[in-house]
């Protein structure tokens, strides 16, 4: 156990976007923090990735669980906690989602209709769609006849299951969970593509915070969750092998579109 100094608990942020408010999920990573940590924790939680990037930047937050996208656009003053495992490598995809009698194959067949991204600043509920889009010289406005920010990848499931879009882009790795949990809501959509394999959204922290005995601490308590018995159950609930180290290299992928999206 790593001791994190102080009586202020520490806050640590989440979003939505990810773990859509499970209130199993939530309450299971408070406890095993906790004890790793021998510290109070405060769970703060912000409907987009801005608020969350925004809190860790004024210090309002100590850490967050974050997207690899608002990661690397704040690159020179985040770094990273860790990186999850998932299915047994820090990596997961974008996935484009239809109905499931939609007969589209590809992104191109989705032009003019309606589509549902999860957050401005996700890389696999926005930045891969818009980032394809750019290198063919399109934008979402241009393409789609609507499209619309659910905050919360389970909720671009449902947008696109229940007929309110089209298509959407989701998160792999929460549409396959969801195929576990809730396989009668993903049976209802099909995905017609996957992006290639790209960093797991990491756990970060403010880069000129990382020395101190509280960050180290939370930095442990991440990477110790799969030795940990309160730890192993956060990972058995988010369906998570570990959490590892891991460098801004991991994240390359999401930089080369990032740039296409910028022109470059």
């Amino acid at each position: 156990m790593v001791r994190a100094q102080g009586n202020v608990p520490f806050r640590f942020a989440l979003t939505p976007v990810f773990l859509d408010n499970d209130a199993a999920v939530i309450s299971a990573l408070r406890t095993a923090l906790a004890e790793a940590m021998a510290s109070e924790i405060e769970l703060v939680q912000r409907r987009t990735y801005q608020e969350i990037t925004g809190a860790l930047l004024d210090g309002s937050v100590d850490a967050a669980w974050t997207c690899g996208y608002p990661y690397l656009q704040h690159r020179d003053q985040l770094s990273l906690l860790g990186v999850p495992v998932w299915r047994g490598a820090p990596l997961y995809q974008s996935y484009l989602i239809v109905a499931a009698d939609d007969d589209a194959a590809s992104l191109a067949d989705l032009k003019g209709g309606t589509h549902a991204f999860s957050d401005p600043d996700s890389n696999s509920g926005c930045l891969v769609t818009a980032s394809d889009l750019a290198r063919i010289g399109a934008s979402p406005d241009g393409f789609f006849s609507r499209s619309i920010f659910t905050y919360g990848h389970r909720n671009v499931v449902r947008a696109v299951a229940g007929g309110l879009t089209r298509s959407g882009s989701v998160d792999g790795y929460v549409w396959e969970v969801l195929n576990s949990v809730e396989p009668d809501l993903t049976a209802r959509t099909r995905v017609i593509s996957r992006s290639e394999e790209l960093g797991f959204p990491p756990f970060v922290a403010r880069s000129d915070r990382m020395e101190e005995i509280r960050i180290t601490a939370c930095m442990a308590a991440l990477q110790g969750l799969a030795t940990a018995d309160k730890g192993q159950e956060v990972l058995r609930l988010l369906f998570l092998d570990a959490v590892v180290p891991a460098n801004r290299a991991l994240f390359d992928g999401i930089a080369v579109r990032m740039a296409a999206l910028a022109g470059g």
